[in-house]
């Protein structure tokens, strides 16, 4: 194994022990290869010379060794930084510079959790034909890269790798780095896809999108999937949730909103200028847009600004197995649900079912012999700090709003409660 660290500055030579100065860059092609070293880059004077990895006899990290390069000087590149490189088969292909595109980048720990930033690479060494080829191995994201940094070149090599044991060492094996692409003029995906990312728990993701910088965040929402961008955004705070919905383009930002409850659309809506909002809503689907309009017309502090109107409502006069129908007709809502409502032939708010209930009674049996005597309801206008209120005295895990009809109007969950009550921290 041998570090990034270790191997800037080292001197190289070409076939005739002409100095070439010292290695200042190594570079990936990830179109030919994630893993290998496909380039060196060594020079002094401002000169530079590429030194593709098939020219390269030996490499230590010994600073009498250093890098021995199988040709004379004369037949190296000098290092163009504005010229295209073409691969063998004529196609265009583009370099990752590990020191200018990952040293000192944030990353994403996948399994972590977290976004960290890069203090060292670490490459393996293989023997192939006629040389030396290095591959990536891992990346360096704690305090024993931080120093091996400080002080190389001040130390040994030996000497910092014999403290290393007593230092804290975090890598992460480079199949879990996950770029963030922000200037795609200048950096390279590296063909990982988002996956990993969007198997993490919504809550996780929201943690990482509030470490990044904004461009960074953009780039997150861009590349992940709508749903998965809902649930994260959900779970973020709301001054950023605004400034991510104001990077992204309109259109993206309407796909995203749609797949978010209608209340947090409504919420998240509210806090923007009336006329971004309005082209938001103009991009979403005539459904999704009517459902978040209606919210919208009510004060953020009452009953009717905290419910949503996703909810399972059945007849009273319908049997168990009739909810248990109206469940399945609509998955979506039935995942986040955990009471069922009853209404009667006006379409009145009659009751409450907790869908335990469901599956404590004959499929025969009337729904209007199980439903709880006591109804407990909040009306539109009525003050948020009412609706705590009802929250903590009965132990609700959902609250129905019913309009001067007592039509039921939306629903309150406590995950809504819980997050007015964060944001009066």
């Amino acid at each position: 194994m041998i570090y990034l660290t270790e191997m800037l500055g080292l001197p190289a030579v070409d076939s005739q022990g002409q100095g070439l100065g010292r290695v200042r860059e190594v570079a990936l092609t990830p179109s030919e290869d994630l893993r290998r070293v496909s380039l060196f880059l060594v020079g002094k004077r401002g000169r530079q010379f590429e030194v593709p990895f098939d020219l390269v006899a030996a490499l230590s990290s010994d600073s009498k060794t250093g890098l021995r390069v199988t040709v004379p000087a004369a037949e190296l590149n000098v290092y163009d930084p504005s010229a295209i490189a073409v691969g063998e088969d004529g196609v265009e292909t583009a370099h990752l510079f590990i020191v200018r595109d990952l040293l000192d980048q944030q990353i994403i720990d996948v399994d972590g959790r977290k976004v960290v930033r890069v203090n060292d690479v670490h490459f393996q060494e293989q023997s192939v034909a006629g040389g030396q080829e290095f591959r990536v191995a891992e990346v360096e994201v704690g305090l024993t890269g931080a120093v091996r940094r400080v002080f190389q070149g001040v130390l040994p090599s030996a000497v910092l790798r014999a403290v290393e044991p007593w230092l804290s060492r975090t890598v992460i094996p480079w199949d879990f780095v996950d770029l963030i692409e922000t200037d795609p003029l200048r950096r390279v995906k590296l063909k990982i896809t988002h996956d990993k990312l969007a198997r993490l728990h919504p809550a996780d993701l929201a943690d990482i999108v509030e470490e990044l910088a904004p461009a960074e965040r953009e780039a997150i929402f861009e590349s992940l999937d709508e749903a998965v961008s809902a649930d994260a955004l959900s779970e973020v705070e709301p001054k950023v949730q605004k400034a991510i919905v104001e990077s992204l383009d309109t259109e993206k930002a309407a796909d995203i909103l749609e797949e978010m409850d209608p209340d947090e659309a409504a919420d998240l809506l509210a806090e923007l200028s009336d006329e971004t909002s309005e082209e938001i809503l103009e991009d979403m689907g005539t459904e999704e847009a009517r459902e978040i309009e209606e919210l919208l017309e009510y004060h953020e502090n009452t009953a009717g600004g905290l419910m949503t109107k996703d909810f399972v409502a059945v007849a009273e006069a319908g049997t168990l197995d009739s909810a248990v129908e109206a469940l399945r007709a609509d998955r979506e809502v039935a995942e986040s649900t955990n009471t069922i409502f009853t209404l009667d032939d006006h379409q009145r708010l009659t009751g409450a079912i907790p869908l335990a209930e469901l599956f404590l009674s004959p499929p025969s049996t009337q729904l209007s012999e199980i439903k709880p005597m006591r109804l407990i309801f909040a009306h539109l206008n009525a003050h948020e700090n009412e609706v705590i209120e009802l929250f903590d005295k009965y132990n609700l895990l959902s609250l129905p709003v019913i309009d001067e009809d007592y039509h039921l109007a939306g629903v309150i969950t406590a995950d809504d409660i819980i997050s007015v009550l964060r944001a009066r921290k």
